[in-house]
């Protein structure tokens, strides 16, 4: 074997100049090839993009529609039962417990439909930002495009025929996926003004809902709502482990906060009040605003001596952050209790528990 042989120099070698480069003709149909791929990926990403957006308004319509439909049925079927009620003068003891239960169970399917609304709320703000994502790829999928546009436009001037008819096809193709990727910009842009209204209808909707169900100062349930929710989370705990805690809570020396520092000021104390106890429970256990500066929590799944221990950290951050008390009267659940009994044996408690407060002052 020859020293030729042995470098590589010999005949047909890569660094043989006799060996021309990879002809035009190649070049091109491999970008024709390359371009083609490319649009055909763009569109599939296009097409999954908007199955996926019309999949996820679809399943909201139909979520919202099923809950109003149920709503408006319980609605109709408590005026129903109210006005039966009202009208029928022989009920019996029997008559008044069926009646009691019928609207307990309906109150308690309002409160789940009510938390489910949120939920889906929260879950349409989700799939706002996965379509945001997808329309902000389908940006860098078109910037691509652009920039195979224009490499495009480097390929060799043609010397033969084939090479004309193929940077004639890559003309036409690149063309066409431009004129693809306008159309899908503006349906991504028409898609995503109807997201913007409907966010903003949605946003409308959940303001009115929560307006009539939340406390707008401090987020906590209203009186009617909270009943609700307390008699949903007592049925709940009876259907587990029996244990379930109301605390009446009295805010101790607001006025003299409003007096000394203004409405504002208590306002801000209120709002403290209700963010320490939100912080030491669970997301699902009700706080409602019973009266001005009194609250009604329930609590699930504990015991006197564990809810105790919660309120007593709970006063101390309200001590440090708003430079008031509270006092706080603890009833737990019994056999046969209704919502009304516990919340008025937490409300005695708490009384006995001012009136030490009092006494101390």
């Amino acid at each position: 074997m020859n020293g030729k042989d042995r470098t590589g120099d010999g005949p047909g070698s890569v660094g043989d100049p006799d060996v021309a480069p990879p002809s035009a003709p190649e070049g091109s149909q491999r970008a024709v090839d390359a371009d083609q791929t490319s649009a055909d990926a763009d569109q599939s990403a296009a097409d999954a993009d908007q199955s996926a957006a019309d999949a996820d308004q679809s399943d909201s319509a139909a979520d919202q529609a099923s809950a109003d439909s149920d709503q408006r049925a319980s609605d109709r079927d408590q005026v129903t039962a109210d006005r039966d009620h009202a009208a029928d003068t022989h009920a019996t003891g029997a008559d008044q417990s069926a009646y009691e239960t019928s609207r307990e169970e309906r109150e308690s399917a309002s409160v789940e439909r009510f938390g489910n609304r949120l939920d889906r709320s929260s879950t349409a703000h989700d799939r706002e930002l996965t379509a945001t994502d997808r329309d902000s790829n389908a940006e860098t999928r078109d910037e691509g495009g652009r920039a195979r546009d224009a490499r495009a436009t480097d390929l060799p001037d043609a010397s033969t025929q084939s090479q004309a008819d193929l940077i004639r096809q890559l003309e036409e193709l690149r063309t066409q996926a431009g004129a693809d990727r306008a159309r899908a910009a503006a349906d991504r842009a028409r898609a995503a003004a109807d997201r913007a209204n409907a966010a903003r209808e949605r946003d409308r909707l959940e303001a009115e809902l929560r307006s009539a169900h939340l406390d707008e100062l401090t987020g906590a349930y209203r009186r009617e709502m909270g009943r609700m929710a307390l008699t949903h989370e007592i049925d709940r705990a009876r259907r587990s482990d029996g244990q379930f805690v109301v605390a009446f809570v009295d805010v101790d020396r607001l006025k003299i906060v409003n007096d000394r520092e203004g409405h504002a000021a208590g306002d801000r104390v209120l709002q403290t009040v209700v963010r320490e106890i939100r912080s030491r429970l669970r997301s699902f256990d009700p706080i409602i605003r019973y009266g001005g500066d009194e609250f009604v929590c329930g609590i699930g799944g504990t015991d006197l001596e564990e809810a105790k221990r919660r309120f007593n950290l709970i006063g101390d951050a309200i001590e440090a952050d708003a430079r008031v008390g509270i006092s706080v009267g603890l009833a737990a659940l019994s056999m046969g209790d209704t919502v009304d009994q516990l919340t008025e044996r937490a409300d005695a408690a708490m009384l006995e528990i001012k009136a030490t407060h009092h006494s101390r002052q």
